[in-house]
């Protein structure tokens, strides 16, 4: 992977930083990217601090004109896009029927329609080179059902389904779409859904209230964790492997 260049977006965020990281460690110039220049800025010196070579490009996945601009600026400053990590995502949590439309369009612009235009840009160019992976970090949420998830279950669930599609028309150009899901990882996004200690326990041994299962390896995830599976599917050890949902759960999920 060394001397290749990758896009992360959602780079200021727990897993997107790790995938940052990940792809570093591994001689990938990485373009980091995300919206927020702050968190942004603190990813790069980071992974810079550990000898990466990042750099930061601050945009807004929602516009198709930003996303074009950003992978122009990549692709000028950095090199050929070989890989792609949409990363990116928002979560706002609300019964189903409750939902606002702000909540339900907000949710879609960022983790639906973000994945869409930021793999349409690079696709094109990565089918002009005839090579290339994208990897889409989505949710287990995506295959079953969480209450007060609707709108983010949804929106995952559409990005899988548009990651593979994406991948079946473009595999006759050698470039391959995968997808990880991970559940339950230590990142503010999870977080900011705990109120107390009990949620915490909550999340690990399960809720019959909102009908969830724990997490039957006992641990939520470390945003390292997924970050690994993203960097399998984008290497050459995983160079058969395409239109592929990865679940990294430790079984929330009970492996459907």
């Amino acid at each position: 992977m060394k001397g290749k260049t990758a896009i992360v977006t959602g780079a200021a965020g727990g897993i997107g930083a790790a995938v940052v990281r990940g792809l570093g460690e591994r001689g990938v110039r990485v373009a980091a990217v995300d919206r927020d220049a702050g968190r942004l800025g603190e990813t790069v010196r980071r992974a810079s601090a550990a000898g990466a070579a990042v750099e930061a490009f601050v945009a807004d996945v929602t516009s198709a004109e930003s996303v074009e601009a950003l992978v122009d600026a990549v692709e000028h400053r950095l090199g050929p896009v070989g890989y792609l990590v949409n990363a990116a995502g928002v979560l706002r949590l609300g019964e189903a029927r409750k939902l606002t439309d702000e909540d339900w369009a907000g949710t879609f612009a960022v983790n639906t329609t973000g994945v869409f235009q930021v793999s349409r840009a690079v696709a094109n160019r990565m089918v002009e080179r005839a090579g290339g992976a994208i990897v889409t970090v989505a949710s287990n949420a995506a295959g079953t059902p969480r209450t007060g998830m609707a709108a983010y279950a949804a929106s995952k669930a559409a990005a899988t389904m548009f990651t593979k599609c994406l991948g079946l028309e473009v595999a006759r150009y050698g470039i391959r779409c995968n997808v990880v899901a991970p559940g339950s990882t230590d990142t503010p996004m999870l977080t900011s859904m705990w109120r107390d200690e009990s949620d915490r326990r909550g999340t690990v041994e399960g809720r019959l209230d909102a009908y969830r299962v724990g997490i039957p390896l006992g641990r939520v995830a470390s945003p390292a964790t997924v970050a690994d599976s993203v960097v399998f599917l984008l290497s050459d050890q995983a160079s058969h492997i395409t239109l592929h949902a990865l679940t990294v759960d430790g079984g929330a999920s009970l492996g459907v």
